[in-house]
């Protein structure tokens, strides 16, 4: 109830200032029909752990090796357009009414994942962070789908305990450094709990592996990753091929 409350005064307070769509510009709606229905979803087979794109529907060569903590990580859409300004738009632009919108397509795709989680924990920012923004864009897409998903909402649980430099320019190797022991779980909201781990965007999953690892090391049963997208350079998917921003 209060997610459909919290659409319907964004709703009217989009009757009385007429926005732009976030993915494509055009000129009525916060997020069109055209971009909803224009998401590319990342090519399967994945790879039954951490989601990547391959060639056979098994576990990767790197999951093999060395298996993260979280049971599985998926993202809903590829990191590209109408997707990417649309996200751009949330983290940077303060349009928070589209984490509302953006929680119903996430919504969609956990329900078809069919996981049965206890608590849904967003990737916190630092204080620094926190400070410079004034908001978590993860944090407000996890709150609404909580309320749509009817599950617990649990911001708390985890806790960025030091600041770390932005992931955006770093390799692989850099972004593990970069957020290792970044994280600190409390273990009375998430032992024995089974844990969904929410962001907006991942890339290489260095920030969800650490966060998970928190998570379990004081006794949470299983973790599962979800992101709204998901960055696919290397397929050539990143590129803005479909759309671009109108002015009509």
């Amino acid at each position: 109830m209060s997610y459909h409350v919290s659409h319907l005064l964004w709703g009217a307070v989009d009757l009385l200032f007429p926005p732009r769509c976030a993915g494509c510009g055009k000129l009525g709606q916060r997020w069109c029909f055209d971009c909803r229905t224009h998401l590319i979803r990342p090519p399967e087979p994945l790879c039954e752990v951490c989601g990547e794109p391959q060639s056979t529907p098994t576990i990767c060569l790197r999951c093999t090796d060395t298996r993260p903590a979280f049971e599985a990580l998926r993202s809903c859409a590829v990191f590209t357009e109408p997707l990417r300004p649309a996200l751009h738009e949330l983290k940077y632009r303060r349009n928070i009414a589209l984490a509302d919108l953006l929680a119903w397509h996430v919504a969609e795709c956990l329900t078809a994942l069919q996981w049965q989680c206890d608590l849904i924990v967003p990737i916190p920012l630092s204080q620094q962070r926190m400070r410079e923004r004034g908001y978590n864009q993860a944090d407000l897409i996890a709150h609404a789908l909580a309320r749509i998903m009817r599950w617990k909402y649990q911001p708390q649980a985890l806790e960025r305990v030091r600041h770390t430099r932005s992931q955006v320019g770093l390799n692989a190797a850099q972004r593990r450094a970069n957020v290792q022991a970044a994280f600190q779980a409390h273990s009375a909201m998430v032992k024995n709990k089974m844990i969904l781990l929410f962001d907006d965007v991942v890339t290489t999953g260095a920030t969800l592996q650490s966060a998970a690892e928190a998570l379990r090391a004081v006794g949470a049963k299983r973790v599962y990753a979800l992101t709204v997208a998901r960055a696919l350079p290397k397929y050539g998917l990143d590129q803005p091929k479909q759309f671009s921003r109108r002015s009509t």
